[in-house]
């Protein structure tokens, strides 16, 4: 691998190859550079399923071990470093150790931990999330984002009286709340209505159809999990109508989007749902979730009404959460900083856009602000029903050839940047996809049927 002390292809080679060559030959450096996270997997393979507790962080050949990170660096078990431009799929913000965050946590760590109790850093954690998002009034923290979701739907279930919900195909609100294409065999029993995605008028017909059993509307204003695929404003705008005009509450999921404005993609739109769902972020880079909406609806969860509704979690408000999230908010992640972030994942999509402009190649990078999401096509994308399938030959050559550079990103091409993310470090990616283009644009071509 290059950089890594593993002999590569010679560059006229490289261009000669067709793609099940070419991916075979990144693949042999990999396993090559990489005997120690071999190992380690094979290990794991022993007591976790696949060797691995967590889906998305499994590719072939094996995934890389990383034990150590800093900054916007990884590290793995072969002693490799790597620009962390996963993000840890957006959980990731502060980076890896920010020392605001440190700082916060080792002050917890000195004060004790697993209360037991209510403390003061519940409430503090809470009035920075409400003052951010118009739609929360109150809030109610929980451990993950699936949690959070989980309880807004139940939530709306319980508040209408109705049953089912919407959601839309590509969408991914947790490991048991997953529409790719199509109802994932581990959801949830809540009775679903699949919708299509960024399509106003069917939606909208969908909702006025079934009102009398639809209990909420749950998206995302983009779809991180399906390709980093934004919302339209004007589908947005159509399904605050739909629920308005029908009595069905619209939840937001911005547990990814919500890092794109100080009051999240709801804010820079001007539509406010009636429930928002937060989570990565959120807790500082510690296990977090939360759902909130308006006093009227959360006051459902006040213990000292006689029919409140019961809401446990032993670590709903564990006190490294509550601290590192507060930390996170008042310290770092300010409006100025946040613009700032998002700015330059524009300027990086837009860079990522113009190679394949200037190499002509089927190459693209959806997204908004920090988000984004690399596609092997030029078909746009509006909905998963507009990715094209492609040989997964094609994934496994880009990914690998980007570790080979020392970029850490996910195999479906996903991104998150992190605050530690710095310019020479966005720029180092763009060259590196322009090699890339350079060394394999025919063979997207010929994949593509160009």
């Amino acid at each position: 691998m290059t950089g890594r002390g593993v002999a590569t292809i010679p560059e006229a080679d490289s261009r000669n190859l067709d793609l099940e060559r070419a991916a075979g030959a990144v693949t042999a450096r990999y396993e090559a550079a990489n005997p120690a996270s071999r190992a380690h997997y094979e290990r794991a393979q022993e007591s976790l399923p696949g060797g691995n507790t967590r889906t998305g962080m499994f590719y072939t050949p094996f995934p890389l071990a990383i034990v150590t990170a800093a900054g916007a660096t990884v590290t793995d078990v072969d002693g490799h470093t790597y620009t962390d431009f996963a993000g840890d799929f957006s959980a990731g913000l502060y980076g890896h150790s920010h020392p605001a965050i440190r700082e916060a946590v080792l002050a917890t760590l000195d004060g004790g931990m697993a209360f037991g109790s209510t403390s003061p850093y519940e409430a503090r954690l809470a009035a920075l999330v409400c003052a951010r998002f118009p739609s929360i009034e109150r809030v109610r923290f929980t451990t993950s984002g699936t949690e959070a979701n989980l309880l807004a739907l139940s939530t709306a279930r319980a508040a209408t009286g109705k049953d089912a919900i919407m959601v839309f195909e590509g969408g991914y609100h947790g490991g048991t709340i997953y529409f790719g294409r199509g109802s994932a065999p581990i959801n949830v029993p809540f009775p679903f209505l699949i919708a299509p995605y960024n399509d106003p008028d069917e939606a909208q017909r969908l909702i006025r159809e079934n009102a009398h059993c639809l209990a909420a509307v749950l998206v995302e204003p983009l779809q991180g999990a399906s390709g980093g695929i934004p919302a339209s404003a004007g589908f947005l705008e159509a399904l605050r109508e739909a629920c308005s005009a029908h009595d069905v509450l619209l939840i937001f999921d911005e547990v990814m989007t919500s890092r794109l404005a100080r009051d999240g993609r709801q804010g820079q739109l001007g539509i406010v749902p009636d429930m928002t769902t937060l989570g990565k972020y959120i807790g500082g880079g510690f296990s977090c979730g939360a759902f909130g909406g308006p006093a009227e609806i959360m006051k459902v969860y006040d213990p000292a009404r006689p029919d409140a509704f019961v809401h446990h979690g032993t670590f709903n408000n564990n006190v490294f959460m509550l601290n590192a999230g507060a930390a996170g908010l008042e310290k770092v992640f300010t409006p100025r900083v946040q613009a700032a972030l998002n700015a330059a994942g524009d300027a990086l999509r837009d860079a990522l856009n113009g190679l394949a402009a200037r190499h002509g190649a089927p190459f693209q990078a959806t997204g908004l602000g920090s988000l984004m999401n690399l596609h092997l096509q030029r078909e746009p994308i509006r909905s998963i029903r507009d990715i094209a399938p492609r040989d997964p030959h094609l994934r496994q050559l880009l990914h690998l050839d980007l570790i080979d550079k020392g970029f850490f990103t996910t195999r479906r091409g996903y991104i998150t940047l992190s605050l530690a993310i710095a310019e020479p470090d966005r720029a180092g990616l763009v060259e590196a996809v322009d090699d890339f283009l350079t060394r394999h644009g025919h063979l997207l071509a010929a994949a593509a049927g160009e």
